[in-house]
């Protein structure tokens, strides 16, 4: 907003609460980095709910959070358009509106056969779960986020922009998620921003449900690989979507942000 002439702009208080009473929808979200997200949405006054394959574990987070209403979780598969329709129906149903999509459910591990070697229904999996599903998440929640002027976050990772050896498939999935973030931050806009993030070395150990968790074993070359000093926390993830997520980015979109302890700028002699 430009101040009338000769008026300085306003020293402007940043709300400490800045999803208070806004819907987020995250996939994956009963585990690892989608978790962090989860609650770093709710320690910003959001509502969330959760999608996830494993039931116990989405059990597990609304035991543990003991927030009442404001979080819910419904079993999800991504790959399956008859499942994301129902997941985000019974969104709307619960709650009434949609303000926030985290598209966040994965297939994590990269690696697979050499390309020789790597069957079509592997290569296909990863496309569907880390990209198809998304789309269709985006397709079934976007009338519901352009009536709030909502917000998408994909996340990516760093593995779409660098690679190992035998990572075609989950490198290709995420690449994908970066050219369909900026799509369609084109195409919603500008009722919708849509913006990735790119995780870089998270540890989940303790992220994950009661009977699997456990802490990190990491030694000090793990840390020292990253400018920070440190590998990377779900709530390291979980504090730049709470930003994306709310008003306070209102002027971005079609971005995505490298999340990795400054781990992919550093020069590496072997």
């Amino acid at each position: 907003m430009t101040p009338p002439r000769n008026q300085p702009p306003a020293i402007t208080p940043i709300d400490a609460h800045p999803l208070r009473d806004r819907v987020v929808l995250i996939t994956g979200g009963a585990q690892g980095i989608g978790r962090g997200i989860a609650q770093a949405v709710l320690a910003a006054g959001g509502r969330v709910m959760l999608g996830d394959l494993d039931i116990e574990a989405g059990q597990a987070c609304l035991a543990e959070w003991q927030v009442g209403d404001r979080a819910a979780f419904k079993r999800l598969d991504v790959a399956s358009e008859a499942s994301v329709r129902r997941w985000v129906a019974a969104a709307l149903k619960l709650f009434g509106q949609i303000d926030g999509l985290v598209n966040n459910a994965g297939i994590a591990d990269p690696h697979v056969p050499p390309l020789a070697k790597l069957s079509l229904v592997t290569w296909n999996r990863y496309l569907a779960v880390n990209l198809t599903g998304a789309f269709l998440c985006c397709k079934h929640a976007l009338p519901a986020l352009a009536q709030s002027g909502g917000a998408v976050i994909n996340i990516a990772s760093t593995r779409a922009l660098q690679s190992e050896p035998d990572t075609e498939a989950y490198a290709a999935s995420k690449g994908g998620l970066l050219a369909l973030t900026h799509a369609l931050a084109v195409s919603a806009g500008p009722a919708v921003r849509v913006n990735a993030i790119l995780p870089g070395w998270i540890a989940t150990e303790a992220w994950r449900k009661p009977d699997e968790r456990a802490a990190p074993r990491l030694s000090r070359g793990d840390h020292a690989q990253h400018p920070t000093g440190r590998v990377g926390t779900p709530l390291d993830i979980g504090s730049l979507a709470v930003y994306l997520l709310s008003s306070q980015s209102d002027f971005i979109t079609g971005q995505h942000f490298v999340v990795d302890g400054g781990m992919t700028v550093k020069m590496q002699y072997l």
